[in-house]
């Protein structure tokens, strides 16, 4: 694991950073793979960034977009992810449909929807039950309580070693979640991270030692590349 740490004056600057990571890895993927495989989370700071995605030239017809979490909610819903990122970008740029794979939720059954999840995924990246999909990028949010994707603390999703999805919890609300050993197959993995509110879980976070029970973002360590993309709000403790 490579590991880059980089603190931007504001919420505007961090939200650039990642606009130019993103776009340059997905050219890199593309002229090495043919594609360019991105997963996305969830917020108020990715909602600006796919709004500025939106705005930006790229070669969208090699995009493929999968979602790293979902609210259990239909995508219809206001506090949908997948319709909060269709409003602000998708919707708005020539990515083909079929290669927008959101997380299912409409079974009434969280579980078998992860599992239907799954086998998409497989599908998806053409892996066999034995193997793990290896995304180009995930974009991950930290929440204030250490969280991130929907890994919560003290949650047993947090000890899922061989899902690719699972069923998180929060207060009683299931959500889907990829798991953290699939997060950490990827090729890159971006947390992008804005506001005062998040210091004390990011000091936890990125501490030398601590508790990823009760800082699931402690759990994200992936074989490639790492970025922590922090305004100077988040990172006044580090």
């Amino acid at each position: 694991m490579s590991v880059h740490q980089s603190v931007v004056a504001d919420f505007a600057a961090v939200v650039a950073a990642a606009r130019s990571l993103v776009l340059e890895t997905a050219s890199q993927a593309i002229a090495e793979r043919g594609t360019f495989r991105l997963a996305l989370s969830g917020g108020s700071t990715p909602k600006a960034l796919y709004e500025q995605f939106a705005d930006s030239a790229a070669d969208w017809a090699h995009w493929q977009i999968f979602w790293g979490d979902e609210r259990y909610v239909p995508n219809d819903h206001p506090d949908s992810n997948e319709r909060m990122a269709r409003q602000a970008w998708l919707n708005r740029v020539p990515i083909p449909a079929e290669q927008i794979h959101p997380l299912p939720t409409q079974s009434a059954d969280p579980w078998q929807d992860a599992a239907i999840a799954e086998a998409d995924l497989r599908r998806a990246f053409q892996v066999s039950e034995e193997d793990w999909p290896v995304f180009d990028l995930i974009l991950l949010g930290l929440g204030d309580d250490g969280h991130t994707a929907s890994l919560f603390p003290r949650t047993a999703a947090l000890d899922e070693q061989t899902r690719l999805v699972t069923v998180g919890d929060r207060d009683g609300q299931p959500r889907l979640t990829f798991t953290a050993p699939l997060i950490n197959r990827a090729r890159t993995v971006v947390f992008l991270v804005s506001g005062a509110a998040k210091q004390e879980a990011l000091q936890r976070a990125l501490a030398a030692e601590g508790d990823s029970q009760q800082t699931p973002a402690r759990l994200i360590q992936p074989a490639g590349q790492l970025y922590w993309l922090l305004d100077r709000d988040a990172a006044a403790l580090l």
